[in-house]
């Protein structure tokens, strides 16, 4: 992978489970986006798992949404099969049918032969070691794919943990943690056995009592690593994750870190001319890759649709956010890696965990609410040691607001860029012309939407009359 040393959260997490630490603790990581986060828990998971005999579901990994799944994923691919561990995905990106065939392996059956069904089911057993995982599809895998289970699971990694504690994901969690608690009525000497079964498929036993010298825990114990850039500490929600005797990893004192090499610029802007403002600065960045962030998945849309009607610009220009299908985000995301798509206008669908290489520039259009999504904004820049620079647009009456905003992450360093007014003046007769495009299409999008909406109800009309004939 080119990689000849490892960057320090790297190195704390492996003296804290293949060195000294040796997984006696859960892990909490609070770590600056860029920083090396996903090989951290990738490494001494694959190196653990590595002498494993029997191949059975042992490693989760649980994200946010399907994009950073998919990027955590390939980190695993490029690892785990050199000591011959599987690794799975379940995101919703195909059909169910097609990652049950990809996550459960099936007997052999030979034709002509009568099988007891109870049997079969027995058999089968999981075709990954590790498995990756967006909250939504790996609760339809628990609930309805037969011989999925997560009875022998050892390791579980919250990436992005205080997005996945929010209500809205809360389902999974119980779940997970009582799938895997251990059955007090079991009792054996032997308490980290992988015992067969009658019918030869695997059962873990995990007891309670004294292990390692911590009372009344289950051993062998679900090993818990929970990461992110912007690390809630608050006791009620780590509460939820049933941490064993967790150790809190951090790069600084403060808890909000923005990347060493990352330069912060404030862009004061006319308030009716601001899209002017980022029209003239995306120029003034040329073919250099760029994200350009709003406030919402509406603004994104008409954002880049307005920027695209700059005849102008001779820059590529596409939106990522979560009014597109899985599809066309992945395309658009595919083709701004390869450099085909120079800007990228996003909502903050975006902003966490998704790392592509070469983005030089994040520009926040809209300017973010809150420290944690300034940092994960400008976290898309500056990775793995590289320079990087985060503009921020701003009305005069916002500049208060924004220096208080930085200073919760020690940063007082925001200079001014400035743009000359005559840049600015000359693209006024082209920014007219562009907002009235953007007023026809605004429009033909409205009616559009009005007439399948219409179409619909009239066939819904036409099936609830048919039902009333019959």
């Amino acid at each position: 992978m080119g990689i000849s040393s490892l960057f320090p959260v790297q190195v704390a997490v492996w003296q804290e489970t293949i060195g000294p630490g040796l997984f006696e603790r859960d892990l909490c990581i609070n770590s600056p986006t860029g920083s090396g986060k996903t090989l951290s828990y990738a490494l001494p998971i694959v190196q653990t798992l590595s002498n494993r005999a029997v191949r059975c579901l042992r490693a989760l990994v649980v994200l946010p949404t399907r994009d950073l799944a998919l990027q955590v994923k390939d980190v695993f691919a490029a690892i785990a099969p050199a000591v011959g561990l599987s690794v799975g995905l379940a995101v919703g990106q195909s059909s169910i049918a097609d990652e049950i065939s990809e996550l459960i392996k099936r007997p052999k059956l030979e034709a002509g032969i009568c099988y007891d069904p109870e049997d079969v089911l027995q058999e089968l057993q999981s075709a990954v070691d590790i498995l990756v995982a967006t909250p939504g599809r790996l609760m339809d895998h628990i609930n309805a794919t037969r011989g999925f289970t997560l009875e022998h699971l050892c390791y579980l990694v919250v990436d992005e943990t205080d997005r996945l504690l929010r209500e809205a994901y809360q389902a999974w969690l119980p779940t997970v943690l009582q799938l895997t608690r251990s059955d007090n009525e079991n009792r054996f000497s032997d308490a980290s056995t992988f015992l067969p079964s009658a019918f030869g498929s695997l059962k873990t036993i995990r007891r309670c009592g004294v292990e390692r010298g911590f009372k009344d825990k289950p051993y062998p114990r679900l090993v818990k690593m929970v990461l992110s850039a912007t690390l809630t500490q608050d006791p009620n929600k780590l509460a939820q994750l049933d941490l064993h005797h967790p150790l809190f990893l951090t790069t600084g004192e403060t808890r909000y870190k923005l990347p060493e090499r990352l330069e912060s610029y404030k862009l004061i802007c006319e308030s009716k001319l601001k899209p002017l403002y980022l029209v003239a600065l995306l120029q003034s960045l040329g073919e250099e890759k760029c994200i350009v962030f709003t406030s919402s998945v509406e603004s994104t849309h008409r954002l880049c649709t307005l920027l695209n009607h700059f005849g102008e610009l001779r820059i590529k220009i596409k939106e990522y956010s979560g009014l597109q299908r899985q599809s066309v985000r992945s395309k658009t995301l595919k083709a701004f890696r390869e450099g085909k798509i120079q800007v990228l206008v996003s909502s903050d669908a975006m902003t966490r965990g998704m790392d592509v290489e070469g983005v030089n520039n994040v520009v926040n259009y809209d300017k973010p609410a809150y420290i944690k999504t300034y940092i994960h904004r400008a976290g898309r820049t500056a990775r793995a040691g590289q320079l990087g620079r985060c503009f921020t647009l701003l009305h005069k009456d916002e500049v208060k607001r924004f220096k208080k905003l930085l200073q919760k992450a020690d940063n007082d360093s925001c200079p001014i860029h400035s743009i000359p007014s005559s840049l600015i003046e000359s693209l006024r007769p082209v920014y007219k012309s562009a907002l009235d495009k953007l007023k026809e299409t605004v429009e033909s999008e409205a009616h559009r939407k009005h007439t399948i909406g219409f179409k619909l109800s009239r066939m819904g009309k036409g099936r609830v009359t048919g039902h009333a004939k019959q």
